[in-house]
């Protein structure tokens, strides 16, 4: 069949990310006798500096990866957390007495400990071999000397220009030309205090070892020079998307406190595959419920398309009950077969417009009071951009990157690096990037899983993902997204892992997703009963589905996704590779 690239192949190594110059850096590295680990880290670095409204330093990124070779730990899939926590003074109390029932999506208030540069130089440190220089030299060279900027970039600092101009100077020193205009697509464009921020890092890993020179360097992230400019950045209110201007929480201390941690994913085991995701600090296991409710798939067409859609309505209704970065939520037996067959009983013939959360174990579900019958609250967005997401024209108005690696050792990686948007904060004068804004996922309500309190984990959308085949890790894939991430990587699960369509022509085929649950982004809508698909879907298909009682929107052909995957076959040592080629920018590369 034609896709729009090949299925790369071969036994040497592959990266597939979200950029063509991060699959570059990632492939460089390997060529220079680096790991998958060391190749990621390489290509993270670089995603921060040429997808800035994507990504930054001031981001997290949870990276799922599995080890190659002998060892004990081999074939062990494990998840290390990049995701920062909630500030020690950002309680609700605190946004009761700003008079917020909401954390805003842009500003300083939403900022979480910053936790993707400490993921990144955990990573190398523990399982890369090279020395930081060696993998950081490609963001600083096209921080420093320039790289040809992203259309998308352009239209972003575009979007939010105007605000630049009047409310965040420091964004407007760094995006804006001299005039005040956007800087145009395509010219070499510098980030010339970025590039020292990552110079300085380099400056400061210094030690006996190559394991001590890289603890160095996060020593001076967060206890040294940018914890500093951090706290001292965060006391300076500035206008956030509640039309006022607040400082925010975020402190010196609370990046000196806070550490990536190892953990086990959460897995699901169908049809001689494992498949691993992010704990429920994040949404990954909502993509496990929905394949558990997804028993006997149906082939490719309306039936296939209602089904999953209303299975991703019950996961992600389960999802806004249970999830949250606490000790209680009741996993096991939201994975269970026993629940699954409860919630696949619920799937009709036609589509359901409520938000329908479950009783695992027999306990009750509560959702926020906040949520209505008629859908989520309504806040009119305010100056900047907080949300992640694709519209339903499938403009982009901000979003997330991946990357896949797989190299000849047989070490596989999978990570979503993501926040730190541009557009979403303004930049730190002294380090040349914005903070975070994740803790507009907290409610700020008391007694929910996910309700705001100091040293918690908002809970997340980003979510890799790492499959195993017969005990054997073989694939590793993801897609920016939001709420769609698991949408859309469903999309491609089924289409390779049910139907035996190759990598890139499981990503290439038509995609679709729904927004009838909360989004978990400011101002938290959601539209009941909306299915979005890509035209290339088939007339039949939207109007079997609004026979269904969809609300059907239709995109364009090439708008749902940007997925890309790496897999290794045990058996003949043969590696392959792909990349979506939606948004024009992702491309993988290996041999």
């Amino acid at each position: 069949m034609f896709t729009t690239r090949p299925e790369l192949a071969g036994t040497f190594g592959m990266v597939a990310s979200t950029h063509w110059l991060a699959s570059a850096a990632g492939m460089a590295v390997l060529e220079a006798g680096g790991n998958a680990f060391d190749a990621a880290v390489a290509a993270g670095f670089t995603l921060q500096v040429v997808e800035p409204h994507l990504n930054g330093p001031g981001g997290e990124v949870p990276i799922l990866f599995a080890r190659g070779g002998s060892d004990p730990d081999a074939g062990r899939p494990v998840l290390l957390s990049g995701q920062g926590i909630a500030p020690a003074g950002a309680t609700i109390e605190a946004f009761e007495q700003l008079g917020l029932d909401l954390v805003p999506g842009t500003g300083l208030l939403a900022a979480t400990v910053p936790g993707a540069v400490c993921a990144w130089l955990t990573l190398l440190r523990d399982h890369g071999t090279q020395p930081l220089d060696a993998v950081l030299r490609y963001a600083i060279e096209y921080a420093g000397t320039g790289h040809p900027l992203l259309p998308r970039v352009t239209a972003t600092v575009a979007s939010v220009s105007e605000h630049f101009r009047t409310s965040w100077p420091t964004s407007a020193a760094t995006w804006l030309t001299s005039d005040g205009a956007p800087p145009d697509a395509g010219r070499l464009f510098r980030n010339s205090v970025l590039a020292s921020t990552y110079r300085r890092l380099l400056s400061a890993a210094r030690g006996p070892s190559r394991e001590a020179q890289i603890d160095a360097a996060m020593a001076a992230w967060s206890q040294g020079f940018v914890a500093e400019a951090i706290d001292r950045f965060s006391r300076y209110p500035v206008q956030d998307d509640s039309g006022r201007a607040h400082p925010g929480f975020l402190t010196g201390d609370d990046l000196a406190g806070w550490t990536p941690t190892y953990e086990p994913p959460v897995t699901l085991d169908r049809q001689g595959w494992t498949l691993a995701k992010a704990g429920p600090w994040s949404q990954g296991p909502a993509l496990l419920q929905a394949l558990a409710m997804l028993d006997d798939v149906p082939p490719a067409g309306t039936d296939r398309v209602h089904a999953s859609v209303e299975a991703v309505k019950l996961a992600m209704a389960d999802r806004e009950a249970w999830y949250g970065d606490v000790d209680d939520v009741p996993v096991d037996d939201l994975l269970s077969s026993t629940y699954a067959t409860e919630r696949r009983a619920l799937i009709g013939s036609t589509a359901s417009r409520a938000l329908r959360p479950g009783s695992p174990g027999g306990r009750p579900p509560r959702l926020p009071s906040l949520l209505s019958r008629e859908g989520a609250p309504h806040h009119p967005a305010g100056p900047g951009t907080g949300e992640p997401t694709i519209s339903r024209s499938g403009t982009t108005r901000g979003d997330t990157c991946h990357v896949d690696v797989v190299d000849r050792w047989g070490n596989l990686v999978s990570a979503t690096p993501s926040g730190g948007w541009l557009q979403s904060s303004p930049v730190v004068p002294e380090l040349g990037f914005p903070l975070g804004t994740r803790a507009q996922m907290f409610w700020l309500e008391r007694g929910l899983p996910n309700s705001l309190a100091p040293g918690k984990r908002p809970r997340t959308t980003l979510t890799p993902s790492l499959a195993l085949r017969d005990d054997e890790p073989v694939l590793a894939f993801g897609t920016p997204g939001g709420d769609q991430q698991e949408q859309w990587q469903l999309c491609f699960w089924l289409a390779h892992a049910v139907d035996g369509l190759d990598l890139q022509a499981a990503i290439d085929a038509p995609a679709w997703h729904t927004t009838a649950f909360p989004s978990s982004f400011f101002p938290r809508d959601m539209t009941s009963g909306e299915v979005v698909v890509e035209s290339r879907i088939g007339d039949d298909v939207v109007a079997g589905l609004r026979g269904r009682g969809h609300d059907v929107t239709v995109s364009g052909p090439w708008t749902l996704g940007r997925l890309s995957a790496v897999s290794r076959d045990p058996r003949t040592g043969i590696l392959r590779a792909a990349a979506d080629a939606r948004g024009m920018q992702g491309y993988a590369a290996g041999r």
